[in-house]
């Protein structure tokens, strides 16, 4: 029998400190800029304050780009434009900083980690440092068989509070997570659908690298079938993973759970990791207080579960790509709003104070000075 309680995480996850939110909003009305005149900036910025017990807020300056990689066995069915079992060569791009995430990594100066829970490779493909946390060589065909099995979605949900725990240690202030996968984004479709009592077509996405009409009817009806086999586990939200998720997929959802426990901030990339959130939301109903959603990326069943979630995206840039690029542009975003307000000075005056004037000045005694008769 295992020995994790998901229901431990809804006792561990506190809300960000909601006195300082209040003294934040507090010193927002003093400063020079009006209230309201740096639109969503100054929420932002006093979310970020709650998030660290500080007013004013400190600037983000250890954040760290985060992604998960695995392979899933339903891309065997044509659902996505890259080959299935292809996700190793994007990882093996990713680390040698050829992929879009890793040129914005260099120009923003934020290291980049990419932890392999499922990848179909041999394991001595990569350092050890990215593959110490591997569950399994690829997750199971979610259509017609489970993903993981009970022992493994244990596993792989440990080895992503495991991951958390070690961010959190080393001083990391700000996680961007994403994933690296081939098929995952038609098992995140599946988590929505099954969380979310929609259909399969609302949730089916074209994915980073846009599929052609037929892939998506092959995509659709994947996510049909397997959230056939989902339903019966809704109940219980890591059975719900090893029947329909993947390695990767619930080593995100620990992930987040357990950074929402350590309070370290998480910006969310696409639709994998928002359905995971999702799935945590199910865990620990204040833990989205924690997380951010970087950009809007297009797929419907990001956009199903974000709004679940009440998370209104910081971007729409049309970024399709994945692997934490959308949600690595929101960061200057989030440090604007930390500089901010830290750094716009207060006020003088008090509020509602009117600014002193001069005197008013009597034209007639001036006129009279200068020797020329007062008007009556």
């Amino acid at each position: 029998m295992s020995s994790l309680n998901l229901d431990d995480f809804t006792d561990l996850i506190e809300r960000p400190d909601g006195g300082v939110r209040r003294d934040a909003e507090a010193r927002r009305e003093r400063l020079v800029v009006p209230p309201g005149s740096l639109g969503r900036l100054d929420d932002l910025g006093e979310w970020l304050a709650a998030a660290q017990g500080s007013v004013p807020v400190r600037p983000v300056e250890r954040p760290r780009v985060v992604l998960f990689a695995g392979d899933h066995g339903v891309a065997e069915l044509g659902v996505s434009a890259r080959p299935a079992g292809s996700a190793a060569e994007l990882v093996r791009e990713i680390l040698a900083g050829g992929r879009p995430v890793g040129v914005l990594a260099r120009r923003l100066d934020v290291p980049v980690r990419v932890v392999d829970m499922a990848l179909d490779c041999a394991p001595d493909a990569f350092p050890a440092d990215v593959v110490r946390h591997r569950v399994r060589r690829g997750s199971g065909r979610i259509d017609v068989e489970d993903a993981l099995t009970p022992q493994e979605a244990e596993a792989a949900f440990r080895a992503g509070v495991a991951v958390a725990d070690e961010e959190a240690d080393s001083g990391t202030d700000l996680v961007v997570l994403g994933d690296v996968s081939v098929g995952g984004t038609t098992a995140a479709g599946v988590l929505v659908a099954a969380l979310c009592g929609t259909d399969a077509s609302v949730v089916t996405g074209r994915g980073g690298l846009a599929i052609d009409d037929l892939a998506w009817m092959r995509k659709c009806a994947a996510i049909r079938d397997a959230l056939r086999r989902a339903r019966p586990a809704l109940g219980d939200q890591l059975q719900l993973l090893a029947t329909v998720g993947g390695a990767d997929l619930a080593a995100m959802t620990g992930f987040l759970l357990q950074c929402a426990v350590r309070k370290v901030p998480v910006v969310l990339d696409g639709v994998v990791a928002a359905a995971c959130a999702l799935v945590g939301q199910r865990i620990a109903f204040r833990a989205p207080d924690w997380w951010l959603a970087g950009h809007s990326s297009g797929e419907p069943g990001q956009a199903k579960a974000l709004d679940r979630m009440a998370l209104e995206p910081l971007l729409d840039q049309g970024v399709r790509v994945g692997e934490g690029a959308g949600a690595l542009l929101a960061l200057p975003l989030v440090r604007a709003a930390a500089a901010l307000a830290a750094e716009l000075p207060e006020r003088t005056d008090e509020p509602g104070e009117e600014p002193a004037k001069e005197p008013a000045r009597d034209l007639a005694q001036d006129v009279a000075k200068d020797g020329e008769p007062a008007a009556e």
